[in-house]
């Protein structure tokens, strides 16, 4: 394809802040990009910009559905997120208008992964409440019975969900000397024998785990999959942490868990709604660390995740199979 026929092809970008490295890249291979400027974006902004484009490149969580692609046009070629999750994706949709459509999956598993055994380490070792004891003056020193935490050391790790991020997390706990590392799954994963990881039942991963990991995306499936239920069958020992969808969590159950002691601790990156309001009980509670969906929010993670994206959209828009395409 010349050129000049790449000349025509417009694109769009939801967000003003996507990496200058990717849009450089659409405009060295001919494309125009029209970048929305708001932050957070707008959707009126967007609706009022997509009409008549090629591609979108869509770097926000707003729904991405039949409003989207009606207003855009049957010019439309390929939609690719910048984003791992595409649970405010209408996949039913993009697979009815036969629309190529991509993510960005692969290129998130090192940043998240390091982010989860920060917050197993966090969440364990209650840096939250120990935080707080300095904030109100309660540090004092000479004591032994203090703030005694849980060691990944000689654990049974957990992982609901063992995909790229979840077997990016247990390949960095390979030097952790755990006990042993189970995981839950529709299917056994074939290369499970790399990480010493036994696939077991949903009650057998609540039951075993002294650390439990929520790595799956949210689909029909996982939605409110820890519930009240869920947290009466886990360890009181247990530091449950969340870097995959915060829908896949009952967080009231979480909360009045934690409250009690059924569980010990929890670390969150993920919630729902987000933002989290301030109010909400779960910031209160000294054996929650939370952060703000930080998973990707890397340098060298969002750059790679802009690539791919950017990729997925010339790939398309030449013909080709998308780098990473969502189905």
């Amino acid at each position: 394809m010349s050129s000049a026929a790449r000349r025509l092809y417009k694109v769009l970008v939801t967000h003003p802040e996507v990496p200058l490295p990717a849009l450089e890249y659409l405009r060295q291979k001919g494309c125009q990009t029209i970048v929305c400027e708001n932050v957070p974006p707008v959707r009126s902004d967007i609706l009022q910009k997509v009409p008549g484009v090629d591609a979108i490149f869509w770097a926000c969580y707003q729904p991405l559905n039949a409003e989207i692609l009606d207003a855009a046009g049957n010019q439309l070629k390929a939609v690719t997120t910048m984003s791992s999750g595409i649970d405010y994706v209408d996949v039913g949709e993009f697979k009815r208008r036969q629309m190529p459509l991509g993510h960005t999956p692969g290129v998130v598993k090192n940043g998240v992964a390091d982010l989860a055994i920060g917050l197993m380490i966090a969440a364990g070792r209650f840096f939250h409440a120990g935080r707080q004891e300095i904030e109100s003056s309660q540090w004092k020193t000479e004591r032994i019975d203090w703030l005694m935490g849980q060691e990944i050391r000689d654990s049974t790790i957990g992982f609901l969900g063992f995909g790229g991020i979840g077997q990016a997390i247990a390949k960095r706990l390979q030097c952790w000397d755990v006990r042993q590392i189970i995981y839950h799954t529709r299917n056994r994963k074939e290369n499970d024998g790399e990480f010493a990881a036994k696939h077991v039942t949903f009650d057998e991963l609540l039951r075993e785990s002294d650390f439990l990991v929520v790595a799956c995306p949210l689909t029909p499936e996982t939605k409110g999959k820890f519930n009240a239920d869920a947290f009466g069958k886990m360890k009181n020992n247990c530091v449950f942490v969340n870097v995959g969808r915060g829908g896949i969590v009952d967080q009231e159950a979480l909360c009045q868990a934690l409250k009690c002691g059924q569980i010990f601790s929890a670390g969150l990156d993920v919630m729902t709604p987000e933002p989290l309001p301030a109010e909400h009980p779960l910031l209160k509670l000294p054996n929650c660390v939370i952060i703000p969906h930080l998973g990707t929010q890397t340098i060298k993670t969002t750059n790679e995740m802009a690539m791919v994206a950017a990729n997925n959209i010339i790939n398309a828009l030449e013909g080709q199979p998308m780098v990473s395409p969502a189905y």
